[in-house]
């Protein structure tokens, strides 16, 4: 084959290749010099909760936006504060009473063992009106040395802690989690995190939850009851709960992506916003 119908075809299949991952794509967060979401389903405005009032956020000593992102700019957490900012994801993320399946992706730099402060950290939650309902998380352990990376999906708090303990007094095994004991984070390199919801509320298929970090899925949850009793209209991503350091590329589907995607959306040389050129 000629090497320019070679270089054609390549091209035109990675065309299409990104024509398939822009399908479902309803949330981008670039922070390109702003907070805002540069795509939402919902509101992009992102807000800060203060005094019981949401408040748009704005650059402060806990929050800010630079420009040496993995992509363009960035959001930093200088040090551990109070701030949270937050976004509106009910159409974002699609959650279903019946079944719910959403994909979230960003970048993260940070040496957790250096930057962090004690205690646990998580980058990425999301929430809906009332955590015993149901609670995802991205977090860092607090008591491990290195700290344990883990992904956690747990529905209904009767379900997970029938027997109201500690999060760390439940056996590996009987926690609805994914743990990494060994993860590639640090100052120097952004690392990519993807978790994956497939069929969440489905009682007529199997749910699971997949973690991926730089392009690989390192891990699943399966065999656990991960029913939600969230109210849909409450349903929200939020950033930086004790967490130092940079987050870029915010973004979401309103779909389970693969794990093939997923390669595909690592090796984007322009990140999630060169799909939408």
């Amino acid at each position: 084959m000629r090497p320019a119908l070679l270089c054609l075809l390549t091209s035109l299949a990675l065309q299409a290749a990104d024509g398939d991952l822009r399908r479902g794509l309803t949330f981008l967060a670039p922070f390109d010099g702003k907070f805002d979401a540069a795509l939402s389903a919902d509101d992009p405005a992102c807000r800060t909760r203060s005094g019981g009032k949401m408040n748009p956020t704005t650059e402060s000593a806990d929050v800010k936006l630079a420009a040496e992102g993995k992509f363009g700019g960035c959001l930093v957490f200088p040090k551990k504060g109070a701030v949270r900012p937050e976004f509106a994801a009910t159409k974002s993320l699609a959650y279903g009473t019946t079944s719910w399946s959403a994909t979230v992706s960003l970048w993260l730099r940070t040496d957790p063992d250096k930057d962090l402060e004690p205690g646990y950290c998580d980058p990425v939650q999301v929430l809906g009106d009332d955590v015993k309902k149901g609670f995802i998380f991205l977090e860092w352990s607090k008591d491990h040395s290195p700290r344990h990376f883990r992904f956690a999906v747990r529905p209904l708090f009767h379900i997970w802690n029938p027997d109201a303990v500690g999060w760390e007094q439940i056996p590996d095994e009987k926690r609805p989690m994914v743990k990494m004991e060994q993860a590639p984070f640090s100052r120097d390199r952004w690392t990519h995190v993807v978790f994956v919801l497939d069929r969440i509320n489905d009682h007529a298929a199997p749910p699971k939850a997949r973690l991926h970090v730089d392009g690989k899925e390192v891990g699943a949850i399966r065999g656990h009851d991960l029913t939600f009793g969230w109210d849909p209209a409450a349903v929200r991503l939020v950033l930086g709960a004790a967490y130092v350091g940079a987050i870029d590329d915010l973004a979401a589907w309103n779909r389970a992506l693969s794990a093939e995607e997923i390669m595909r959306l690592h090796a984007l040389p322009g990140g999630v916003d060169s799909l939408r050129r």
